[in-house]
Order: C-alpha cells, then structure tokens, then sequence
C-alpha cells in the first residue's frame, strides 16, 4: 500500500533547520505529506529550496507560535537548546519552549504531537546534566505533553533516542525499550525522524513514550513493526 495516502494534514516541524529536524522534513516529504517549517528566520529556510512552507517564529514568542500552527493538524518537534545561557538554553528551548509550542498546538486543534527527547531524561544524576540540567529540561517537557496531548481526541509519540548519528533510513536492527533504563548507545537521526513521521497514522504509536537505539546493520522495510508492543 502507498503510504503517501495514509496521512493528509499538514505537518509544522519545530527545529526544521537542526540536523534532525532536516531529516523530519525530508521522511515527511518522502511521504508525500505537506510540510510548514518554523524556523528564526527565513534565510535560515533556504536550504530547503523553496520545497516547504515557511513560518518565521521564535518559539519564546506565544503570538508568532501560535500564527506559525494555523491550518496544521499535528506537530514535529525536534527544538533542542545550543547555549547553555540565555534565549537558546535548555531552559528556554528543551522546556519552556516545547511547553510553549505544545500549548499552543493544543489550543489550535492540533491532534497530534510528536518530540524528539533523549534516553536518560528521569536520571537527574546523569553526566549530561551537568550541561545546565538539559535532560531534566527534556522530562519537564515531556510531562506537560503526556497531561496535554493524552486527552480531548490528541495523542503523542515521544522518542528518547541515543547519542545522534547521520545516515540513512532503515539500515539497522533497532532496540525499543521503555522505562528509561537504556544509559549509552547511538540512534541514527534519520530513524528518529522516520518514527516520528510514521506515527501520524500508526495508531500503536498513540499516547507513547520510549527509548530507542541501533543494533547491528540490518537493512529495515519498515520501522512501523517497532511500535508493537509498546505499553503506554
């Protein structure tokens, strides 16, 4: 069956312009799935050719989330923080700012959220908290979305993966687990993004959390196998 028909609304991805996120936009696209990036500014866009919709906001502002969410029907984040100070803190963008953007999307009729987060997000004692508490950040985040997205006919998927890797779609054996208990491993960016794109309409994806990393090269027809099994 043609995936392209299995998802029609249009997708607002948060962080388009970051390397995950640019693998979001491109397993949307593949899918044949409309797309609008929220992006700082529209330089920044470019690189995607004039191939998407582009929505200039800064995710500190409600107003200019709120005016980037309108006519989407689910959300792509793949924000994360590059200063440990100031506006692009974890503070500000893996907490404050995905709590902003999952508010905002809730109140303008969004049904779906998807997040990219990290494995480790509940160990508090983890090294990378050490870089301004980010992972805590992360797990704030997350539990405003479960309490938002779980009721009212929205869902969410939230994928904790390993260390972030390049490469393509589909060519390693993967290892799901949930509990937060993974520590180390890698995840390639491009099967993040594809989870995520793929629980638009994969309805064992709905309202899970789960951590993700790579096994052995194996190459994937689908990743959808990955979400059976998954307990809430």
């Amino acid at each position: 069956m043609d995936r392209k028909i299995l998802y029609t609304g249009k997708v607002l991805v948060a962080g388009a312009t970051g390397k995950t996120g640019q693998w979001v936009v491109r397993r949307l696209q593949h899918y044949g799935i409309p797309v609008r990036v929220m992006v700082r500014s529209a330089e920044k866009a470019k690189i995607f050719g004039g191939s998407v919709e582009i929505a200039v906001a800064h995710v500190q502002n409600e107003s200019e989330v709120a005016d980037a969410l309108k006519g989407c029907d689910a959300v792509i984040s793949a924000l994360g923080s590059s200063s440990f100070f100031g506006e692009a803190s974890p503070a500000e963008v893996d907490r404050d700012g995905v709590i902003r953007l999952a508010d905002a999307a809730a109140a303008a009729g969004v049904k779906h959220f998807g997040l990219v987060s990290s494995i480790a997000v509940t160990k508090w004692f983890h090294p990378l908290n050490l870089f301004a508490g980010v992972l805590s950040m992360k797990h704030a985040a997350e539990e405003h979305i479960r309490e938002v997205f779980s009721k009212n006919g929205r869902s969410y998927t939230i994928v904790r993966p390993g260390g972030l890797k390049d490469g393509e779609p589909l060519m390693h054996r993967l290892h799901v687990d949930q509990g937060d208990r993974l520590w180390n491993g890698w995840t390639n960016r491009s099967d993040v993004a594809e989870l995520l794109v793929i629980s638009l309409w994969n309805r064992k994806a709905g309202n899970k959390t789960f951590e993700v990393i790579s096994e052995a090269e194996e190459a994937q027809e689908s990743l959808e196998r990955y979400y059976d099994g998954l307990s809430q």
